[in-house]
């Protein structure tokens, strides 16, 4: 297999949809001078892992049905999704507050269990990740800026807008536009333009690197290297979950200050 494939390729009529999709997924109105690496496998497996967590989440909720107090005996769905959840919400009680981490712990888990899987899956050979391509992480950050403003907007109404001017007396109007203008740009390129680019560029190298140590040399050696590729990827989905958390606490905390 190249570096594009998956073995979603030998599922029936899926090259002919690779084909007629391709033109819709090309870089156009002058950017094809940056190609992009985005193909349909980035989509088939970004659905694949949103519907097996969808599976795993309805058995996750029938096994903490049936019995919420009682751990399992074997470590299985239940008992991974309890650990991540309640690492996520530790995390989050710890940056945002109690209150706000149990408000946003189903966005925040919802992103940590995306990419967590995603980041992976694309340690299987035969597999890549989603969040190896930027167009992917650039929607999960606008995501995150919509949700952020959303929350301040909410939470703070037009009080929100005043963020902006970093909280300067109105004596210092003379340079209220440019610090305005520099708050803007941070948190509406800056912001998701880094969660995207940090996210795309560790992931796309890390298992560029497993994948090519594994074709050269594929007993034993890639071993080290895949200990390492586990490491990135759970560090990887905590420092996107953790800026998220910063961004949207922040907001939150916003309107509890006015």
């Amino acid at each position: 297999m190249d570096g594009h494939s998956s073995w979603f390729h030998l599922l029936p009529g899926y090259p002919n949809l690779k084909s007629y999709l391709a033109h819709y997924l090309e870089r156009k109105d002058g950017l094809e001078a940056f190609p992009t690496h985005f193909t349909i496998a980035h989509l088939v497996i970004g659905a694949f892992v949103a519907v097996l967590l969808i599976v795993l989440a309805v058995i996750f909720a029938g096994r903490l049905k049936r019995d919420r107090l009682v751990p399992e005996r074997t470590f299985g769905v239940r008992s991974f999704f309890e650990l991540i959840i309640d690492a996520t919400l530790s995390i989050g009680e710890g940056v945002m507050g109690r209150k706000n981490a149990e408000r946003f712990l189903p966005l925040i888990g919802t992103f940590v269990f995306f990419i967590l899987f995603n980041n992976l899956l694309g340690l299987v050979p035969g597999f890549l990740p989603a969040t190896d391509t930027l167009k992917t992480n650039l929607a999960l950050s606008l995501l995150v800026l919509l949700i952020t403003h959303g929350v301040g907007l909410h939470t703070n109404g037009i009080g929100w807008i005043k963020h902006f001017t970093g909280g300067l007396p109105k004596s210092m109007f003379a340079i209220i536009p440019l610090i305005f203008a520099i708050e803007v740009l941070s948190h509406f390129v800056i912001r998701p333009g880094s969660l995207a680019l940090r996210l795309t560029g560790n992931m796309f190298a890390d298992h560029k690197l497993l994948g090519t140590i594994f074709v050269l040399v594929p007993l034993l050696v890639p071993l080290p290297f895949y200990v390492l590729g586990i490491l990135v990827c759970v560090v990887q989905t905590l420092v996107f979950s953790l800026l998220a958390m910063i961004y949207i606490g922040e907001a939150a905390e916003v309107h509890e200050a006015h």
